[in-house]
This record gives C-alpha cells, structure tokens and sequence, in this order.
C-alpha cells in the first residue's frame, strides 16, 4: 500500500516514516524543506535499507499539489505533519500560521476526497486542552480556548476535517494529540533538528550538555507542582510514530463505525522539568548548567495524558521509558557534533 506523509522529513514525520517502512509501506513524501533536510532522507534510507519517493512541494501551491495528485490516485492514506509549530513565533506572525497550517490543510482534503481511498491522519495536540481542569486529560476533556495562533490552528484543524468528515462519506481521520514528542531512533541516524533556538526541553538540554548552550534556563520553580516546576508528558518519538502506524490501520481496515476519531498519544506519566534533567544527567553521565528565570508567559501547570482509549481501541502503548528517550536524544546530540 502507498501511503502519503506530508512534511516527512520533519522530527515525527521521519520516525513515521521508518515505522511505515518497516511494516512494508511504500512511502511517498512531501516537504518543503522549510524547516528540516535532506540529509534526513539519507538517515531513513541507512536504518530501513529503502528510500522513500520524496518530492519537495509547498501544500500551498494549489498547482502542484493537484498535479501531484493527479500522478498519485493509488494512494491509500494520508499523515498530514506539515505545518509550523513554534508557539512564540505563532504570536508574532498569526496569519503565517493560519496559511500555513489550515489553508495548506484545505488544499490537501481538497485533493484526498476525491481519491478511492480516502483516510487520514492528523497531527493534532495536547494544547488544545490548555490549562485542563482534571489530570489525567482525556479526550472527552473540554477544549479550552487556545493560548496562541499555533495552538487554535489545531483546534480548528480538527475542526475542518470533522466538518469535512461529515459532508464526505468516505472520508476517514484519526486526529492524534501529541503530548510532548523526545529522543531519537536509536541507531541515532535520524532525530530532532531543531532551527535556531530549540522551542522544546529536551533539544535545550541536550545542545547544553554538548556545549552549544551555556546554560539550560528552567521557567519558574514556583508553580503549584511538587518541586515546582511544569510538568509535562513525554513520550519517545518511535512509540509515538508506531501510534501513527496502528491508528492508519485501524482507518484502512475501517474497524471504526465513526468517521472522524481523536485518540490520546503519551505515556500517562507525568514528569517535572527538573525531573527530566535529573534523569537526563543519569542517562549521560553529564553534569547540566541550569539556572531558574521567571516562567514563560503561556506555560500550563501540568499536562498528561489518560491514554486508556488508545489502549484500548488502538491496541497501542508505549514500549520506551523517559530515561530510554533521553539516552537516545544524548546519542543523536553527540552525533551531530
């Protein structure tokens, strides 16, 4: 079967696309190579021994990505990754993201309803819970009003594709809520390559360990937390890729009654901001330089997932542990040097 990854040469789209190798998909991508590389496609063709077909193409451009289309009717699902994602940059530029991310995914539905097969995956998030009023979060938890331009263009790209799902009888999607994707594979061939300054804790510890940082800076140590610090959910970037994989099974052997479907993907643990710097001084050996500063304005108290329908449904857990996922981004650090 042919399966469709958008932006699959980004940090999730690439390990997706290993896991889809592996169960013997063949692979077509789509990047823009706005923020990723093509030395990525290099890494997934060292750790499956196959090069996935890749065409470098903007979903904004209307054109192509209808005569991409046009050439590809066999397709039998779609991952849509290809979207912006760094909150803060969100804020200062909303009507990039709003192209980016939803008129892009427009265009893209647009061309799938009109293929024999037609399901999808979404790559959605945990932010669209914000501030949630009960711990663990599950889907049945109300959506909270977004805390930034990136956080609503997951809210309303639900949105669109649950509207879409309903005027389309064929059309079937599984939206996934991330909560907090880290490490690497672990032959360390592939991993996140984060532009500029990483938006997310574990490439800051790891770019500090290495000696590319001076100091890691910990946002608030006086939240209503044990140690006082955020906690978040994290989950290693191969169990959430295997995610993806079952889930996109579930859609082309339509084991589903519902049209459109939204499924948790974390650990259910939750682990505080100085807790992962301990484990991650334990999984390397390295000492970190951290300093406290004044919290980061956005920034919930605590978020992790009740992953009980994903369990339960999908058939899905996470196999890798937070010290595992910390060894494997150390391993991917150390290799970039």
């Amino acid at each position: 079967m042919k399966i469709l990854v958008t932006g699959g040469l980004g940090f999730i789209g690439s390990h997706t696309v290993v896991a889809l190798q592996d169960k013997g998909y063949e692979v077509l991508i789509l990047d823009d190579l706005s923020n990723s590389s093509l030395k990525v496609l290099e890494g997934i063709t060292k750790i499956t021994s196959k090069t996935p077909a890749f065409h470098k193409l903007d979903l904004r451009d209307k054109s192509s990505l209808q005569d991409f289309f046009s050439k590809h009717q066999d397709i039998s699902g779609v991952i849509h990754f290809a979207a912006s994602k760094a909150v803060g940059e969100s804020v200062e530029n909303p009507l990039l993201y709003y192209e980016n991310n939803l008129a892009a995914l427009s265009y893209l539905l647009q061309n799938l309803v009109l293929l024999p097969e037609q399901n999808i995956i979404f790559s959605s998030s945990c932010t669209v819970y914000g501030e949630a009023d009960e711990l663990p979060i599950s889907e049945s938890a109300p959506i909270k009003k977004a805390m930034s331009p990136y956080g609503n263009t997951k809210q309303i790209g639900e949105e669109i594709i649950s509207d879409t799902c309903a005027a389309h009888d064929k059309l079937k999607a599984i939206a996934l809520r991330y909560f907090n994707p880290i490490g690497a594979h672990p032959t360390a061939e592939i991993g996140e390559l984060p532009i500029g300054t990483p938006q997310n804790l574990v490439p800051f510890i790891t770019q500090t360990a290495i000696g590319k940082r001076q100091e890691l800076s910990v946002y608030g140590k006086d939240y209503p937390t044990e140690d006082g610090t955020c906690i978040r959910d994290y989950i290693h970037v191969m169990d959430l890729a295997e995610a993806h994989v079952v889930a996109l099974e579930r859609l082309m052997s339509s084991q589903s009654k519902e049209n459109f479907e939204v499924f948790n993907v974390g650990t259910g643990i939750g682990s505080s901001v100085l807790e992962v710097i301990e484990a991650f001084e334990k999984a390397s050996g390295e000492k970190l330089n951290y300093k406290i500063v004044d919290r980061r304005p956005g920034d919930v108290i605590a978020a992790y997932a009740d992953t009980q329908k994903a369990n339960k449904t999908l058939g899905w857990h996470y196999q890798r542990n937070l010290e595992q996922a910390l060894k494997d981004a150390w391993a991917w650090e150390k290799k970039q040097v």
